[in-house]
């Protein structure tokens, strides 16, 4: 995962908190369990087999909950590109799946594999791996006190959300797209241009079907919340130059969302976009 995504609460169970209040930040005992399988990630490299974890129950329990609430979320709110890759995706109800259950799938489908990330990627390794068929994924679990919030991505986001798309060969390919166009650059300002558009496309996108707003992004996918808010959202048509000028909200729902007809648009605008972009010819970039 390329950032930390702090996440709106929803009500469960009749609470509600502020992302800052999250027990997943201050519960003593569950930053120790995610500190020692984020610590497993020290000294990875892209590629390598991830080590398995054994989950607990607790942990168990908290994925199949998740898992139900979301595809039912996902039944009303995700694209249909989203849902027929979701139906091809091999990932568990009933369990946490290991990296190396779902990948060697993955692999299979579209030449896509997980390696291990134990939190913040920096854009260079995060972006650029995806060229070469790699997406840096979590193994902790989101804290079980609120399933249905988190204030960071965890696996559920990363193997339900991005494990969705890396089994259609039409997201996988723009998945390449950006990590090629990253693996050439150098220039800080410019990969963050290319994080950007990702963020815009690959977490948070929608697609238009029949005047309805459709999520297709990971971010919404594997968020109960906020898919079930796309009305709520500002929806603009997808544009590159509008998109670099727009600031995104990492401590909430997203204000402002982009929407394509189609998948093949995205890929086609990004494209235009990727392949002229370079070092020398980019423009100084810089967020709002």
């Amino acid at each position: 995962m390329s950032g930390i995504q702090m996440r709106t609460p929803v009500a469960v169970d009749g609470r509600f908190g502020a992302a800052a209040e999250h027990p997943g930040l201050s519960d003593p005992g569950y930053l120790l369990r995610r500190r020692a399988i984020a610590t497993l990630a020290r000294g990875h490299r892209v590629g390598d087999p991830s080590p398995t974890i054994d989950y607990s129950d607790r942990e168990e329990r908290t994925w199949r909950t998740v898992h139900r609430a979301l595809r039912g979320a996902q039944d009303d709110h995700a694209c249909r590109a989203a849902l027929n890759a979701r139906d091809e995706a091999p990932i568990p109800t009933d369990h946490i799946p290991q990296h190396a259950e779902v990948g060697p799938h993955l692999r299979r489908l579209t030449g896509f594999d997980f390696t291990l990330a134990g939190g913040v990627v920096a854009n260079k390794r995060f972006l650029g791996s995806m060229g070469a068929g790699y997406f840096h994924a979590v193994q902790f679990v989101r804290h079980p006190a609120v399933p249905l919030f988190t204030p960071e991505p965890d696996i559920i986001h990363d193997v339900f959300g991005h494990g969705i798309h890396l089994a259609s060969p039409a997201f996988a390919d723009i998945y390449r797209l950006i990590g090629q166009a990253a693996d050439r650059i150098e220039r800080p300002d410019v990969l963050q241009m290319i994080s950007d558009v990702y963020w815009f496309t690959l977490e948070y996108g929608v697609l238009d079907e029949n005047g309805t707003p459709k999520a297709y992004g990971a971010a919404l996918l594997s968020s109960y919340g906020e898919i079930r808010q796309l009305h709520a959202s500002r929806i603009r048509r997808l544009d590159i130059d509008t998109m670099l000028a727009t600031p995104y909200d990492v401590g909430g729902y997203q204000p402002v969302l982009f929407s394509a007809r189609s998948l093949g648009e995205v890929a086609d605008t990004l494209a235009d976009f990727l392949e002229k972009l370079d070092d020398d010819s980019a423009p100084h970039a810089s967020r709002p």
